[in-house]
Formats: structure tokens, sequence, C-alpha cells
């Protein structure tokens, strides 16, 4: 149910820290106490609020099935699902409800009991999508555009790839607005943490955040970031960097894609962003965007669970007789086109090739998962890999022996176990993957257990240690976390045989040093750590939701909260124009450029409108009036010229003329500017290697701009600058400053004096 604290939203937000938070105070079964309970009645009974968490994702964690005896729905909770997994890493106390879609379409008569069903026994709010919406959000934007692109394949013809289709958009708009009510049905936007998964729901914050302007939003990314040379072909590409901005808190699985996002921000939101003691933020009006870089771990308890059931030893048991004699190197995959199966496959056949030796002796398991869409991409896909693997079983392979042995059918994490526990070497060879877990599996199926070590023929009074070999692509998101895996590139298929190669004549007591640094990262690095790590950093970026004042600005994705201090007061034009009136004596102090003048106008000569309010306000004597810039003074003066009694600053306060007939005075008793005839060619050498700078000469400073220039390297140019100025003018009477987009060099200052 919606929390009444709900209605706060649609008053104004000036005097929030005077209101007092609902309490949970039950005097009567029924009744809620007033807002400020000052009895001392011993009576009065606490009801602790119970923390809750609310994980939005494309998929719920439940399976559903169809029973026919009682034309009935059944669910059961999918114990391989993350979703389910994280709740792991929350409090004891703590309840999860679960937001998203089921795996299969429910018919509209059956919808209401579904419902039902799934809050009451799973903690699930269904979302149900219409058949044509859903084909269009998930099929087509999802899965053939948007997953495509983040895995940088880009639609360059109508035959490669899908380009991008303004109706699968709306669809995308759409089914994040149902998403969105369903949380609303749920929410207790004072009290719970929203947690939103994947590329799926990238526009969800806005939905959020345009409906309660304090939620508690986090947003966590599990495929790739790609660089922003790819993002910015995204024909909405500021709508998604907008929404994700209403979060305050975005997850990524390594500091490549967080780094990637960052600089999408940059380039094309003009966002900067700071790390302060080891935290990285993005301050987006008033609002401070943490950005969380860790990678998920896996459920360590449920593995260990499968491999203490003795049907999973008698697996390993026959698998074990199935490929006894031989040594088993295996994959494990989605079929997708980013997986790189049949590289692998390649890889395979030149190891064969080269390694005459090893013909009837190494066998490729490959177990391939179900693809999640459906196309001529991936029947494209599927035959090209069959085709590789049937020519390499017919060049290599002989009766009893084939090199590559396709496993096709669904297997579940249980089925799983036994061949990971049998495999001297996994190969996980992605062209591009966000995170991908198989390497952890394996290690610690290969750790096993006093089940699978009896499987396995182990002496039990003297086992010998674990080890295990991984070869996993440089191009996943589990890489850098794997320092004792041989790391590849899946591009280059004669290095991915040559690692396969090492791999097996690797020697055991390097395997075994492998296989523990990876075990001791993986075991204490679990999905539990990474949840609760996540869930920790999204509550200290919600802390001062409290303590700031809201406004909500923006229409539709541009949608945003502008969030200022405490001891904020919105300037009203009402108190001006009374202020204004009761004042005998008024000092009107204008920039100019942003101010007076648009920051992106070209011509930045005043308009006739703007000579004619500056006339207006002038020919009150009760005002004084100064424009002030950094310009120079023959520019203002020029400009200015009409206005008579107006005062002018330029150069920010070097030359000052209290009006048009009166003379200019200098903030300074000396006139040697010979430092420019050092700091003038130190900038014309950094303007020559920054392409889109230049030098802005001042008759008192000297100015360095890179707003043109690309964002990265001008930042780093002006930095650069900055500290070479500052060593080549260290005993000259100036200062060099950075400001926004420049790098200044000016005189110090001391007193007016007229000339």
């Amino acid at each position: 149910m919606r929390s009444s604290l709900d209605l706060l939203n649609l008053i104004s937000f000036d005097d929030f820290g005077t209101l007092n938070r609902i309490p949970r105070v039950m005097k009567v079964p029924g009744v809620i106490s007033e807002f400020e309970n000052k009895s001392n009645d011993s009576t009065t009974t606490i009801v602790e609020p119970c923390q809750r968490r609310i994980i939005v994702a494309n998929q719920l964690p439940v399976k559903a099935y169809y029973e026919k005896d009682s034309n009935k729905w059944g669910f059961e909770y999918d114990q391989d699902s993350l979703y389910l997994q994280l709740k792991d890493g929350f409090p004891l106390e703590t309840e999860v409800i679960y937001v998203g879609s089921l795996n299969v379409e429910i018919g509209v008569d059956d919808q209401e009991e579904v419902s039902t069903i799934l809050l009451e026994k799973f903690k699930c709010v269904p979302t149900f999508l219409p058949a044509d919406v859903h084909k269009k959000y998930y099929h087509g934007f999802c899965k053939h555009y948007l997953w495509p692109l983040f895995h940088y394949m880009l639609p360059l013809t109508a035959s490669h790839g899908a380009r991008f289709d303004r109706g699968e958009w709306q669809a995308y708009l759409s089914a994040n607005k149902v998403f969105a009510d369903k949380v609303m049905e749920v929410i207790n936007p004072d009290e719970d943490y929203v947690w939103i998964h994947d590329y799926h729901l990238m526009v969800l914050p806005s939905f959020l955040r345009k409906r309660f302007h304090r939620v508690k939003v986090g947003f966590f990314l599990h495929s790739p970031f790609p660089s922003s040379e790819i993002y910015r072909t995204l024909p909405v590409r500021d709508e998604i960097l907008k929404s994700l901005l209403n979060s305050d808190l975005i997850g990524f699985h390594t500091f490549d894609y967080a780094r990637h996002f960052l600089s999408s921000c940059s380039r094309m939101l003009g966002l900067n962003y700071e790390s302060k003691r080891g935290y990285i933020g993005l301050d987006y009006f008033g609002r401070t965007v943490s950005i969380k870089i860790l990678p998920v771990g896996i459920h360590m308890g449920q593995f260990e669970s499968i491999m203490s059931l003795d049907v999973t030893g008698q697996k390993v048991k026959e698998l074990k007789e199935k490929f006894d004699g031989k040594i088993v190197i295996l994959g494990v995959d989605d079929m997708d086109l980013f997986k790189g199966i049949s590289l692998k496959f390649l890889a395979m056949g030149q190891l064969l090739e080269q390694h005459p030796d090893l013909r009837g002796k190494v066998v490729l398991v490959q177990i391939t998962n179900p693809a999640r869409s459906s196309g001529k991409d991936v029947q494209d896909l599927l035959s090209d890999t069959n085709r590789i693997a049937e020519e390499i079983n017919l060049n290599f392979g002989k009766p009893g022996y084939e090199p590559i042995v396709i496993i096709k059918e669904p297997l579940s994490t249980q089925d799983k176990v036994p061949y990971y526990a049998i495999a001297e070497c996994c190969v996980v060879n992605c062209v591009r993957d966000g995170m991908n877990l198989v390497p952890y599996k394996y290690t610690v199926s290969r750790q096993g257990s006093p089940v699978l070590d009896r499987a396995l023929g182990v002496d039990e009074k003297n086992p010998p240690q674990k080890k295990s070999v991984i070869i996993v692509s440089e191009f996943i998101g589990c890489s850098p976390s794997l320092s004792g895996a041989i790391r590849v590139n899946p591009w280059n298929v004669d290095a991915v045989a040559d690692a396969m190669d090492s791999a097996l004549q690797m020697e055991n007591q390097e395997k075994i040093l492998r296989h523990e640094k990876h075990y001791k990262y993986i075991s204490s690095h679990d999905v539990a750590y990474w949840a609760k790590s996540i869930d920790q950093d999204l509550e200290r970026a919600c802390r001062d939701h409290l303590f700031k004042r809201c406004w909500g600005v923006g229409l539709g994705l541009g949608f945003r909260i502008v969030a200022l201090g405490p001891e904020f007061r919105k300037l009203g034009m009402h108190h001006i124009a009374s202020a204004y009136n009761k004042t005998n004596s008024r000092l009107i102090l204008l920039d100019y450029d942003g101010t007076v003048m648009p920051q992106t106008s070209e011509d930045k000569r005043p308009s006739t409108e703007v000579l004619s309010i500056l006339n207006d306000l002038c020919n009150d004597p009760k005002n004084a009036v100064f424009i002030v810039s950094g310009r120079g003074k023959d520019s203002l003066g020029n400009w200015f010229s009409g206005v008579e009694k107006l005062g002018l600053s330029a150069e920010h306060g070097y030359f000052t003329r209290w009006s048009k007939n009166s003379a200019w005075e200098i903030c300074s008793l000396t006139r040697d500017f010979d430092w420019k005839e050092i700091a003038e060619p130190v900038m014309k050498l950094y303007t020559e290697t920054t392409d889109g700078s230049f030098i802005e000469d001042k008759e008192t400073a000297i100015v360095w701009h890179h707003q043109h220039a690309d964002p990265h390297f001008g930042s780093c140019q002006a930095k650069e600058l900055l500290d070479h100025l500052e060593n080549v003018l260290a005993n000259e009477p100036v200062v060099v400053k950075r400001g926004q987009h420049i790098v200044e060099v000016k005189p110090q200052v001391c007193q007016h004096q007229s000339f």
C-alpha cells in the first residue's frame, strides 16, 4: 500500500525540515495516533518499521508452469536467479519485494488471480505487458538494438543488425511506465529502497523520481557500458543518460564500464565527476549521484549444497567413465553472437592441427544455453557453429572420439556442476560480455566436496591439492578479478589455441597456486558480499535526502530534481519588488556573459531591448548600476555607449568606469606587462597541440580557452598548462588561475588609480 506520506510530494518542500515523520504507533487496533504523540501512556506499543527493498528487474525470480489437471498456474522460486540470491546480503529483518515480468504469457482472465498468488506467496508483483508492447520492447528495442549496441555492434546496414526504430523506443517507454506503476502500488517512499537492474529499465528512475522527489533509487547495469564513441550513436542517448542520473547510485561491474559512462556524461551532458575518499560522485543539479564499481559474485551456499548431493556425485562418476583417458576442456555459454563459440571451436581445431599427439586425448565439451531471443542472427549463428564443429570432428575425429561435443539441451546449475568438476580447463572466449560467472562456478566446483572426491576416486587419507586452469577473454567483466587466469584476445585464434596448449602443459603446482588464488577471491566475494556492499552504499547515497529542498524541473525524460541546501530560500518576485520599492539607495551588479547575454549566443553585443532596460534602471536616481565582466574595456565601452549613466567593470574589475563621461580607473600601481612575453609563447605551444583551443589577449591578462576542444584532452592540457605557467612565472607579479574551460594569467592587483 502507498504511504500517506506520499502526499507530501504535493506540497511545498520549503518547510520540510519542520515536518514530523508519521510514527508507527498503534493505541487501538486499526487506528493510527496523532502525528505528535506526547502522551506518557505506558500501554502504547511501538511497532518498528520493517526495512524493505524493492528489487525491479525485467524478469521475476520465479518459474511458472501450467497444471493441466487443475487448469491453474503454478509457481516456484528460480534458485538460479541472481535477484533471488542477492537477498542474502540484506539484514535478516529486511522484507524483499520483487517487481518484474513472468517468463510466460498469462491470459487477461487469469492475471488478477496470478497477481494475488505471487504477492501473497512469493512477494512478487508481476507486470503484465500487452503482447505487442512486449515484442517491441524486449525482442525489438532491448535484444535486437540496445543489447548489440552495448556490445559494440553497430547496425551499419539493414542486414547487419537492427536499426533504431521509434515505435520500439515508444514501446520501451511504455513498458518502463508499467513497471513504474507497479512499483507505485507497493512502495513506501519514505522508508523503502528501490534497486533497479539492467538495461531493460534504464528510464525507470525518471518515472519514479518524477512521482516521488526523494525516492531512494539504485541502478545496476549488468551488461557492458560502451565507449562514448559507440554510445553517442544512440538517437536517444541524452534521454537515457538523464534518466539514469535520476538514480542515487549507479553500479557497474568494472571500472572500464563506469569510465565509459562518466565519459559519456562529460561529452554529452557537460558533467564532471570527482572522487572523494574512494567514492566517485557526479554532481547533478545539486544531487550527488554515486558511482559504484563492484563485480557480482556467485551464491556459494547453492554450489556447496549441490556438491554435497549423492546424485551429483553419481553424475560425476558417470562423466568420469564416459571421458576416461581424455582431458576435458569445458565451455559453457549462451547461444548468442558475443560468446565467441565458433572462435573457440576454430582454436580447438588449430590446437589439434598443430599438436597431432593430442588427437584422441583432448575433448572440448561445449554446453550451450538456449538463446534468449529469436531471429535470423541467432539462426545464422547456430548454423555457423554447427558447421565448424562438424568440420573439426570430421577432420580429427575417429570411431569413439569426437574432439568437440556439443550439449544443446537446457541444463540446470545442478546438471552443470558435474561437468565443471571433471574439466581440467575452462575456456570463456566471449568477444564481449558484461560479467560472466562461468569461471567462478568452475573454480568452486573444482574445489569440490567429500561427495565429489569419492566420485572422482580421490584418496581420502591423502587427498591431493585442488587445481584448475581458466582461459578467459580480456573483453569480459570477470577478467580483472581473475589474476591467475590465462587472458586471451578471442579474435586471435592462434593465441587461444596456444593458451589451450599452455593450460594442458602447465605443471600441477602452477595449477594449484592459480586455483588457490581464484578460490580465495571468489569465496569471499560472493553474491551476498556484492549485494551488502551495494546496499550499504545506496543507504549512504540517500542519507541527505531529508536535508535538502527539492524542486522538480523539466518535462518528459528531461525531468530532473534540483536539490538545494536546507538554508536555501527561493527568491520570489514579490520579495524583490517589495525590497526594491522600500530602498532609497540601490547598487545593482549585473554579470554580462550568461546573465545579460546568453552564453550560447555568437553575437555578444547587447540587444536594443537590453539597452533600453539598462537606461530605465540608470535613470532612476536611487540606482547605481554596473556591468561586471571579464571582457575588455574597449568592447564594453563601445557596446554600452548609449547608456550614459551605466557603470562598467572590465577585465574582472581591473578597469572600472562609473559612467560614460568618467575616466577609467585601474586596479594597480604598475603597468608592467613584460610577463606576457613569457606566458604567450607557452600558451601558443599548447594551442598548437590542442585542436579547438585559442588565446584571448586582454590589456591586463592573457587567457587560454579550451571549451571547444575535446573535453578530456582539453582538461588534461589545461592542467599541464597551469603547472607549466606557474613554473615559468614563479618570480613574476602575476596570478595563474584555472577556471571553467580557461587558464588565465593576470597581475596581482592592489588599489584603483585613475588614468
